[in-house]
């Protein structure tokens, strides 16, 4: 366990913060041009920048270290990764963005409402990475909870960057039928999961380096961003039962593979209707 001196707890900590939910901001204001976006294009850009600002602010005050840098690429290719692949998905796939479009009802957002999300969601991103800028802040040495931390967040952008591929090919072969291969196979969606995982990885690697009260903080966010990916399956589940809910294999599907978390017997988040 490493001291902590109370000024330095008192004035650098705070200023931080508030500028990694500034550097948040930046990356998901996007979302005032669609508002879907602050959730999707906005939410992997902002990741994005706040990996790249810890990158340029260690190296600055000379409070890196290995892990701290590995932690900050992998914010960087995770939020790359993730906004330019729905930013691509958004801008060509016609049929998709209909899809999204109406069952969101995102259009004509009011500005208050705009404004709101943005705020929310600035925060929400400035938590969620908050593990990896108490580390930096914090100045902690690195130690095993890093290195596990950084294992399971490689593996899920991994899981998640192949989820997405996986399902882009079986819809090029038939754009009218369920995804139920590969990965998709285990779990219906390894990309949600996936993003949970991720964040798990980034909540682990703050063992030992996240201090106190900071727990606060990065535990609420790693709650909420669990309760999000649910709501998300969720959604995602009810848009299918509308299109496939009638397909003999796709209800042998959903009755024997499990929604988000693979290896259980939680196969559906709401009670579904067939006729």
């Amino acid at each position: 366990m490493f001291h902590l001196d109370p000024a330095y707890i008192g004035h650098v900590w705070p200023t931080f913060m508030w500028t990694i939910t500034l550097v948040a901001a930046i990356g998901c204001i996007m979302g005032f041009y669609e508002f879907v976006w602050f959730m999707s294009v906005g939410y992997g850009f902002a990741v994005m920048c706040i990996g790249l600002f810890h990158l340029i602010f260690g190296f600055a005050a000379h409070t890196f270290t290995a892990a701290s840098v590995v932690l900050s690429i992998l914010f960087i290719i995770y939020g790359w990764r993730l906004g330019g692949y729905i930013l691509k998905r958004e801008l060509t796939n016609q049929n998709y963005k209909k899809k999204v479009g109406g069952d969101a009802a995102f259009k004509r957002t009011p500005i208050f409402v705009s404004l709101f999300m943005w705020v929310f969601s600035m925060f929400l991103y400035a938590a969620q990475t908050s593990a990896v800028s108490y580390r930096i802040i914090n100045r902690a040495p690195d130690n095993v909870w890093a290195w596990i931390g950084i294992a399971i967040m490689a593996c899920a952008i991994l899981g998640e960057a192949l989820a997405d591929r996986q399902k882009s090919a079986a819809k090029k072969v038939n754009p009218h039928r369920f995804c139920d291969t590969g990965l998709y196979k285990i779990v219906r969606c390894p990309n949600y999961f996936s993003e949970i995982m991720f964040w798990i990885g980034v909540t682990v690697s703050g063992i030992g380096a996240v201090q106190g009260k900071q727990w606060i903080i990065t535990i609420l966010a790693l709650v909420i961003i669990v309760y999000v990916m649910y709501n998300s399956a969720q959604r995602l589940e009810l848009r299918h039962e509308k299109t496939y809910g009638l397909d003999p294999e796709y209800q042998k599907y959903s009755d024997t593979v499990p929604i988000l978390f693979p290896f259980t017997k939680h196969y559906h988040t709401l009670t579904t209707y067939r006729d």
